[in-house]
């Protein structure tokens, strides 16, 4: 008798998931608590406006053609030539990359970034140069860890995920915790500073927590060669994806900037949005793990109905959130925003009440388009999303009146709709290919 494979069971995804979804989650409520310290230092409209809408979209721009190799890795890190292959690729881009960080924040390209393609006002603009100096470590030390992290989940070890993440926070709130006692720092550099120091932590426990987890890869039997080719038509795309996902917040930054009461979108757009980022961090982290378990036995029914889950219990939680005073306490009491300023954040944050749900189920599409290896589909619906968003802040623009804020919020929602709508489309060859595997 020939025994069936045991099917795809919820245990097992969430213990795929969780440590993914506690990495997330610690890694995005670093940006509260920096927007609370920013706020209480001096200057704190400048530099909520300088860190928020200067120093990290651009540094995420520049992050971009790399942020994917955690999933670039998980895919196919399948033997030890291949990782070796994805491992030389890493630092090529690393030093690539951190090079480009460095011309642009230490020489005048600076100020044509965001006097001519930004905008911004002229008042954030040296704040900010100041502290996209200290965030020039960021990308080659992201690069780094999520190589070596894709490497661990693909072997089983996403624990120790969890546990570089604590790493990286515990340095994170270190640094924060300096700059604030300090009270002398620019806001935006001890911002800057805090993210530098404690993603490089995080890279550096990377490195040294994959090392017996080598002896797995070396163990593991050859597939067939991955040969540059290959690994270009797979990363690409998916590279293209990640840049075209954080145009987004420049584009953003560049449409409030020309809008009405610019410089208070741009201090309060960022505290909404790594309000939401911590509540979209559950479905965010699901990507992955469809990666790394779609191709096992009963996959597809297993995994949609953990994701029909995920969905209305984030957007749940978002609504709870703002149908109790706990919006309110979040934006006074510990972003510290006036009132008025408050006031415009929560409405902003009623406008993106379904994000959380389109985020699991963009992580359930992405992942079921990267298991049949066609990648395509994804920067196809990013270019999507930018265009839909990039039309309603060209909108909000032409009009010229209302708060700015409400059009960035209404841009990100109706281009997260979109981008959704197409990845639904274009995962369903992989979706059936799926459940025929899972037969």
């Amino acid at each position: 008798m020939t025994l069936q494979p045991r099917p795809l069971t919820l245990r097992r995804i969430i213990k795929t998931w969780w440590p993914l979804a506690a990495s997330w989650l610690m890694m995005t409520l670093a940006f509260p608590a920096m927007n609370a310290v920013i706020a209480r230092l001096a200057d704190p409209e400048i530099n909520l406006a300088a860190y928020g809408s200067v120093v990290h979209p651009i540094s995420l721009i520049i992050e971009s053609p790399i942020i994917m190799l955690l999933a670039a890795s998980t895919a196919l890190s399948k033997d030890w030539a291949s990782y070796l292959k994805v491992r030389r690729f890493t630092h090529i881009a690393a030093v690539s990359l951190g090079l480009l960080h460095a011309l642009v924040a230490f020489t005048p390209l600076y100020y044509f970034v965001t006097r001519q393609l930004l905008g911004v006002p002229e008042e954030i603009i040296e704040p900010a140069r100041l502290g996209l100096m200290f965030m020039t470590p960021w990308t080659p030390a992201i690069a780094l860890r999520r190589f070596e992290q894709g490497a661990m989940i693909r072997y089983g070890h996403s624990d120790a995920v969890v546990v570089g993440t604590v790493i990286r926070l515990v340095t994170y709130l270190l640094a924060l915790g300096v700059g604030y006692s300090l009270q002398t720092v620019p806001g935006a550099v001890v911002g800057a500073a805090a993210q530098a120091l404690s993603v490089t932590a995080e890279g550096t426990y990377a490195v040294l927590r994959v090392r017996p987890v080598l002896d797995e890869i070396r163990a593991a039997p050859a597939v067939e060669p991955l040969t540059w080719g290959k690994f270009f038509a797979f990363y690409v795309p998916l590279a293209l994806t990640s840049l075209m996902s954080f145009l987004w917040q420049p584009v953003a930054s560049a449409g409030l900037s020309r809008m009405p009461r610019a410089l208070e979108s741009l201090a309060v757009w960022p505290v909404v949005y790594s309000l939401v980022t911590v509540l979209r961090s559950f479905g965010t982290a699901y990507n992955e793990v469809v990666v790394a378990l779609m191709g096992e036995p009963r996959a597809h029914t297993s995994l949609r109905r953990f994701t029909t889950g995920l969905a209305l219990s984030t957007s749940g939680l978002h609504l709870l959130l703002m149908i109790t005073p706990l919006a309110y306490l979040y934006f006074n009491q510990l972003s510290a925003l006036s009132q008025p300023l408050s006031s415009v954040a929560v409405q902003g944050t009623w406008i993106l009440l379904p994000i959380p749900a389109l985020v699991a189920m963009q992580s359930w599409y992405q992942g079921a388009i990267m298991h049949g290896s066609d990648t395509r589909g994804i920067s196809e619906s990013v270019a999507i999303f930018l265009a839909t968003a990039a039309l309603v802040l060209a909108v909000g623009v032409a009009l010229g009146r209302g708060i700015g804020l409400y059009y960035g919020a209404l841009a990100y929602l109706l281009a997260s709709l979109a981008q959704t709508a197409w990845q639904w489309l274009r995962s369903r060859p992989a979706m059936r290919a799926a459940r025929s595997e899972s037969r």
